[in-house]
């Protein structure tokens, strides 16, 4: 898996941390890493943006930007009202298919979900994953609601040729309410699609280096953690 695709069902389900973690639980595993941010949203030249923060949680990872708009649009939006040129998905594959030659593994993190659109042309992460033939992580939101997106997120790449990864939870929060804990069960038989990990609400807050050491547990063996769905499932069960 020298490319791993992450998307999301929506903005603000947790790609970034998700892509941090993953980066992390790899490093730990003795692989370099390279994260590859198609196109960065919402952030000021100079300011961090998502890779620079994969960065900081994971540690020495490679961290790549295709394109950089000052407004927190769709990048296509965001490109269009800038005055800038778009990013096209065949960008997006070259780039990640370089890092792939010096890299044991690239993470390819989108903006939004998986079809918000790159270029006026409608190109979108699910393109690039094609192009790559790469696989395709879903980071998805724990509660009420979350079984809709993840399902059309699930259908979309199957449509497209492409096999879901798996799904991770982006937020496990402290307190799941019922519909959290019965989504545990729900999430990987609506998407057709192993759940691989759940990341804690906050974890963005934990120190560097408590977020390394803690990451693996977060994430299942085949992303080179230790967590376990079933006792997960056992101990937060409804």
């Amino acid at each position: 898996m020298p490319v791993l695709v992450i998307t999301g069902t929506g903005t603000e389900v947790g790609k970034t941390v998700v892509t941090a973690a993953v980066a992390a639980t790899a490093l730990a595993a003795g692989r370099s890493v390279a994260v590859l941010k198609a196109a960065q949203t919402g952030v000021a030249p100079g300011e961090a943006g998502d890779a620079a923060e994969v960065a900081r949680l994971a540690g020495a990872v490679t961290t790549a930007e295709l394109a950089r708009y000052p407004e927190p649009l769709a990048p296509a939006t965001a490109a269009r009202r800038a005055g800038r040129a778009p990013v096209h998905p065949h960008e997006v594959a070259e780039a990640a298919a370089k890092l792939a030659t010096e890299h044991d593994l690239v993470l390819v993190e989108g903006a939004g979900g998986l079809l918000v659109r790159f270029d006026a042309a409608g190109g979108t992460l699910a393109d690039a994953a094609a192009l790559l033939s790469a696989p395709v992580l879903v980071v998805v939101s724990a509660g009420l609601g979350t079984l809709n997106t993840t399902e059309l997120t699930a259908r979309e790449l199957r449509g497209r040729g492409i096999e879901p990864a798996g799904i991770v939870i982006g937020s496990w929060p402290a307190a799941p309410d019922l519909a959290s804990r019965c989504n545990l069960a729900d999430l990987p038989d609506v998407a057709a699609a192993p759940l691989l990990g759940a990341v804690p609400a906050g974890a963005a807050a934990r120190t560097p280096a408590d977020f390394r050491a803690a990451a693996p547990h977060w994430l299942a063996p085949r992303l080179d953690g230790t967590w376990d769905v079933e006792a997960f499932r056992r101990r937060e069960a409804p």
